[in-house]
This record gives C-alpha cells, sequence and structure tokens, in this order.
C-alpha cells in the first residue's frame, strides 16, 4: 500500500468511526451542549465541516491545477491562512449554530465523502511533492488531508472523553 491509499484508508476509517457513533446517539443527546462547553455535537460537526471545506478546495485546486477558491469565511480572516483560530471558530459556531440536525449532518457526511473522492483523483506524487503547488508554500497536499484525519480524531477524542466522564 502506498501513502496516498494509506492516507486515504485513514481517512475512510475516520469516517467510519464518526459515523459509528452518530448512529448510536439520539436527537438530544445530539443537540445537546456538552457543558461546560455551549458546543453540542452537532456544533462540533458543523465546526469540522466548515474546516474541511478548506482542505477540499485545496485538493479541487490541486487537480484543477490552479489558485485554490475557499468558501466565504470569516470576514477580515485572509482565508489561505488558519489565520485567528479562536475568531474563526466562534465565526463558524455563530454561523451554523442554527441549522438542523439533518442539514448539519447531510452536509457533513457528503463533504467527508467528497474530500476522499477527491483524494482519490489526486496522483500520489502530486499529493507528497512539497513544492507542486506554490501555493501551499513549500508543504505538500497530503499535509491537508492528514490534517482533516487529525482535526476528526481531536474531536472525536474529546467526545469519547466526556461520553465516558458523563456514563453515556
Amino acid at each position: 500500500m502506498n501513502m496516498k491509499e494509506h492516507i486515504l484508508a485513514a481517512l475512510r476509517e475516520q469516517f467510519q468511526s464518526w459515523e459509528q457513533l452518530l448512529a448510536t446517539m439520539n436527537d438530544e443527546q445530539i443537540n445537546r451542549p456538552l457543558l461546560p462547553s455551549q458546543w453540542s455535537i452537532k456544533d462540533n460537526l458543523s465546526h469540522l465541516w466548515a474546516w474541511q471545506q478548506r482542505s477540499f478546495a485545496r485538493s479541487e485546486s490541486a487537480k484543477a491545477n490552479r489558485e485554490p477558491v475557499f468558501p466565504e469565511w470569516v470576514p477580515g480572516v485572509d482565508p489561505a491562512s488558519e489565520g485567528e483560530i479562536d475568531q474563526t471558530n466562534a465565526w463558524i459556531y455563530m454561523t451554523y449554530q442554527a441549522k438542523p440536525w439533518s442539514t448539519v449532518y447531510q452536509d457533513w457526511r457528503k463533504g467527508f465523502l467528497r474530500f476522499i473522492e477527491s483524494g482519490e483523483g489526486i496522483p500520489e506524487r502530486d499529493l507528497l511533492d512539497s513544492d507542486k503547488y506554490p501555493w501551499l508554500e513549500g508543504h505538500a497536499l497530503a499535509a491537508h488531508f492528514l490534517g482533516s484525519y487529525d482535526h476528526h480524531q481531536e474531536h472525536l477524542e474529546k467526545l469519547n472523553a466526556w461520553l465516558t466522564e458523563h456514563g453515556e
């Protein structure tokens, strides 16, 4: 198995881990704040989806061999950088908090699968070459795929710890 296949396999496993967890939860659990945070599981998925759209924009740009076209982002924050994380995360929460669970879940699910599919269309050498895409400023595109995996894993671990701590 080459590196690209490893990365995509890890993303598929991450997707399945989330799917399995979410399948065990009811609407009340999904929408309840995970105290002491104000964020619910729904809010966490909106957050992951919003950040993943940026990774997807990069992967699609790589396939088309053009500069990325990022989705709407925090006013005043450069969409090409991660910028001010706390400000960005607060904006994501405020922007998507009112979306119903069914929409959040479908957006996240479709987005995650589309991201994996996008990665399948990029040659491994292009995924790993840190000089291939000047707009990545010396980073390999693979870093954004791995970053998406890590971001989902970080939230999954925190969620599982919260659920265990609260007997759920």
